[in-house]
């Protein structure tokens, strides 16, 4: 029989076949202990270079030194093995599997369970316990064991585990092993001797912990969900049931401040409640992303979905004529630019109509309802991507996403083509910064002359803001597609968002943090100019100066965003325009301070900044209907949030498995304070002005709800109108001055678009004053029919300064006229028409649906040759540079020969087509 080699630097193993007498000598009686040891284990030595280095480990770390139990010093040493020690097993417990371990390779200082006895194989329990066995020796020194799991506190059931024991030194030599005997017979005599003297002490318990301090260790785990549930019940409460102390909402207490005056205190503490859970949750170090997702989803809807809990019937009059607009695509298949401007860019009205037509929809009250809160739904989805691709702290990137929801007051996400593409400009700038993101560090020498050089070359070697993630050459040709769709889309559906999304995109391009090369933005441009040339000529046609007279007055437009909007109006309702003028401040402050304290640590954010610079640029365009500023401020809110959000936690995150880019600058400070409460008092600055923003928020966004809201009175005012406008039928709505850019304050629209005429009347502070409207009704064809509504008198109150009274006052005065009749009557609206019409007076035909369409000019054919060539070859060089972005081949310039011509070309038949065709609409 072969023994195992020794460690290093002992003798040689001694085989059977090595002679006595040999160069080695006769093996000791240590030796033949030893082997008959190994023979009644079944176990193996460990190796020689494993010895070694275990050995250097131990005295590094201060282990304590093995004893040699080898004998040869102390015949009463004994050596230290572990081997199962059992107790019986329950009748009808199954036999437990072999625990030796693997057969190659066993552990030496494991006993195989295969050389124990009859008390082995009938028992189930091992215990860990230490027994002694006097005078046992072992040639090798034996592993130190695993330390054994510690069972869970109360677990009764059985745990497998091993037990040390110490064996006699000359018990296992003294055993009666014969030639006929074999190694399973030697190794189980061997073990019987060894267990009569085995000693197992009781195990030792763990202490008992009592339920409720297990909860409350535990309480960062559940606490955060249980308080967003808990506010959000309590807000749906407070809202939804019937009117009574400190609950329910009537709608007659609305004021010049808005909703916020009639709602119950329990909903402004249930919205407290749901942001405390919320920030309860990102103070912990884990990034628990499913549950601050449904936080941030339940606080939009508690803010962005208070008018629809509240109200039976759709807000915002605007939704109501979108919606004639999808009826009248579904009734005539056609758009027409002729009936309304919007008409020309009719993508997001035609795609809803095809959705609804297919699904057999044709009331879209619960659609218009629930649109605002489910477009902030879905605006949080791409911007949770841009915040994914910037570097910074988990809390700055989840307080960015609630700063996003609390600010986002301007109201343009109900069902208009402005909220759809909003959301489409989002998921644009994700796609750009997550497949085409660019990051380059400068690692070029600082100039060494001149000061605009030098501070730039600083600035170009800041850490990047922004992280790039290695895509693959089909993803990035998958999304390039998808950016061309996205941008096709919203050239298709919205004036301004192509231009918004054409300006980031080069922004980007220009500030080196994209991949996409400068194919791109022309290929797109060539989009928009293309579009408004050959698509809209029936509206650009008649208004040249429309849609150019706002270049460049920039004042102007600035001025009918702001003065105009705050003077002449109600003191209380004052105070909302001032609280939009001062979140839209706040936000702007805290972004600037958020830059500055990332500069001071060595970060440039180029794309949040770009983000927030880039819709300024619309202010040099046009007032668009006197709302540019509100535009410009929802397109810049993301760059915003994402800088404020940097103004509590300016700080980037160390390495990280999900963003291994991410770096640490070195920080230079005279005064280092305490990081922990550092972080403490950022937590909590940024938790008051969450709170705050959130209350402000509700003043700003619902403070003009006395006159958006729409009655169920009003809806059923306007259908009366619709069932008698055959073939045709006008309305009046009251405005205090005649202009060209005011909207009905009626839900108007909703159908007959093109049958239905909108006409102005004026009238006056002195309700009794009725001349207007009776001079307006005699000049107007029969089927003319003036509405009186709640809305129109509350407009006329908060921002013209009309007596509260003025609505009573003026319907008592419209009843008591000799020439009109009412015809529908209600508590919120009445609508009036004149008792009698002349006899010769005729019904007009509704307007036509055409125009004089695109005349063309002559070189209309080959600008449409032009724009094919020019996009076919700026997108195959854009797919050839993605896939061999490093040098610039042959094939891609002989693309460029034929681009840039056709590109020329195509520019130059556009500008044509606005000369020849805006010349002979003059004429």
């Amino acid at each position: 029989m072969k023994t195992e080699a020794a460690e290093a630097g002992e003798r040689p193993p001694v085989s059977e076949e090595t002679p006595a007498g040999s160069e080695d000598g006769p093996a000791s009686e240590d030796q033949k202990d030893a082997e008959v040891l190994e023979d009644a284990t079944e176990t193996e030595a460990p190796e020689e270079t494993e010895a070694p280095e275990e050995a250097e480990e131990s005295e590094e770390r201060g282990d304590p030194e093995e004893p040699d139990i080898s004998g040869d010093d102390d015949p009463s040493a004994t050596a230290v093995f572990r081997i199962p020690v059992l107790t019986p097993k329950p009748e009808g417990t199954p036999d437990m599997p072999d625990i030796s371990g693997d057969d190659e390779e066993p552990d030496a200082s494991i006993v195989d369970t295969s050389v124990l006895g009859s008390s082995v194989t009938d028992s189930s329990v091992v215990d860990s316990s230490v027994v002694d066995l006097p005078g046992v020796t072992d040639t090798e020194p034996l592993t130190k064991p695993e330390p054994e799991p510690e069972p869970d506190e109360g677990d009764d059931s059985e745990a497998e585990t091993t037990a040390e024991v110490r064996l006699p030194a000359r018990r296992l030599a003294e055993s009666p092993v014969t030639g006929q005997e074999t190694e399973q017979e030697a190794g189980r005599q061997a073990v019987q001797d060894v267990t009569q003297d085995v000693r197992v002490p009781a195990p030792v318990p763990r202490p008992h912990v009592p339920w409720t301090e297990r909860l409350a260790r535990s309480a960062t785990a559940w606490l955060p969900p249980l308080l967003t549930i808990e506010g959000l019940i309590m807000y749906v409460l407070a809202l939804r049931v019937a009117p009574g102390p400190l609950r329910g909402v009537d709608l007659t207490h609305i004021d010049g401040l808005g909703l916020i005056s009639a709602l119950p205190v329990t909903s402004f503490v249930a919205i407290l409640l749901m942001i405390t859970a919320f920030f309860v949750t990102i103070a912990q170090n884990t990034d628990r992303k499913f549950l601050l997702l449904f936080q941030l989803a339940v606080i939009t809807f508690a803010l962005h979905g208070a008018a629809a809990l509240i109200e039976d019937t759709p807000r915002f009059h605007t939704a109501y004529v979108h919606a004639g607009f999808v009826e009248f695509i579904n009734r005539t298949g056609t758009s027409s630019p002729i009936l309304d401007a919007r008409f020309a860019w009719p993508g997001f009205f035609a795609l809803v109509a095809f959705v609804t037509k297919a699904a057999g929809v044709t009331d879209l009250t619960l659609i218009l309802r629930w649109t605002p809160l489910l477009s902030n739904l879905l605006y949080l989805l791409p911007f949770v991507l841009i915040l994914r691709q910037v570097v910074a702290t988990t809390r700055a990137r989840w307080f960015a996403a609630l700063l996003f929801i609390l600010v986002q007051w301007i109201g343009q996400d109900y069902f208009s083509p402005q909220g759809f593409t909003y959301a489409i400009y989002l998921a644009f700038v994700a796609i750009v910064l997550r497949w085409f993101g660019r990051v380059e560090v400068r690692d070029k020498a600082m100039p060494s002359k001149g000061r605009v050089r030098r501070l730039l070359a600083r600035l170009d070697g800041l850490t990047p803001g922004e992280l790039a993630r290695p895509t693959g050459v089909y993803d990035r040709s998958i999304m390039l597609i998808v950016l061309i769709v996205l941008f096709g889309t919203a050239t298709a559906s919205h004036q301004i968002t192509p231009f918004m999304m054409l300006g980031t995109l080069t922004g980007l391009i220009l500030l080196r943090r994209s991949s996409l090369s400068w194919a791109l933005p022309f290929f797109l441009g060539l989009i928009v100019l293309a579009w408004i040339s050959y698509q809209t000529v029936t509206f650009w046609s008649g208004h040249i100066d429309e849609l150019f007279g706002g270049l460049g007055r920039i004042l102007e437009n600035l001025q009918r965003n702001t003065g105009d909007r705050i003077e002449g109006s109600d003191s209380r309702h004052a105070l909302v325009l001032m609280a939009r003028l001062g979140i839209c401040a706040v936000i702007l402050l805290l972004a600037a301070i958020g830059l500055l304290r990332r500069l001071f640590r060595g970060v440039g954010d180029r794309a949040a900044l770009l983000l927030l610079c880039v819709p300024v640029l619309a202010l040099a365009l046009q007032s668009y209907g006197g709302e540019i500023g509100l535009r410009i401020y929802l397109f810049a809110l993301p760059g915003a949030c994402i800088l404020a959000a940097y103004a509590f936690f300016p700080n980037l995150p160390a390495g990280t498995a999900e963003a291994p880019d991410e770096t640490v600058p070195i920080r230079r400070r005279v005064i280092r304070l305490d990081p922990l409460l550092t972080r403490r008092i950022s937590l909590l600055l940024a938790a008051g002005c969450a709170m705050a923003l959130s209350l402000s928020f509700l003043v700003a966004r619902y403070g003009n709800e006395q006159f958006e809201r729409v009655s169920n009175d009003e809806v059923q005012a306007m259908h009366y109108v619709y069932g008698h406008d055959k073939p045709s039928g006008r309305v009046l709505f009251l405005v205090p001055i005649i202009g060209p850019e005011v909207t009905p304050t009626i839900p108007w629209g909703e159908r007959d678009f093109d049958k239905i005429e909108y006409q102005q009347v004026l009238v006056d502070k002195n309700p009794e004053q009725l001349s207007s409207v009776i001079d307006k009704f005699r000049v107007s064809p029969p089927n003319t029919y003036l509405v009186a509504s709640r809305g129109q008198a509350a407009y006329l109150q908060l921002n013209h300064g009309f007596p509260a009274d003025w609505a009573q006052r003026f319907r008592a005065a419209l009843d008591a006229s000799p020439e009109l009749k009412r015809v529908f009557n209600s508590k919120d609206a009445a609508v009036y028409t004149l008792k009698t019409y002349p006899k010769n007076a005729e019904i007009p035909q509704p307007r036509p649906l055409t125009g004089f369409g695109d005349r063309g000019s002559p070189m209309t054919p080959i600008g449409l040759g032009a724009l094919g060539v020019t996009w076919i070859a700026l997108f195959v060089y854009e797919l050839q540079r993605l896939r061999d972005p490093g040098r610039v081949s042959k094939a891609r310039r002989r693309i460029l020969f034929v681009a840039v011509p056709a590109f020329l070309l195509a520019v130059a038949v556009i500008v044509e087509r606005f000369i020849v065709i805006g010349f002979n609409q003059l004429q």
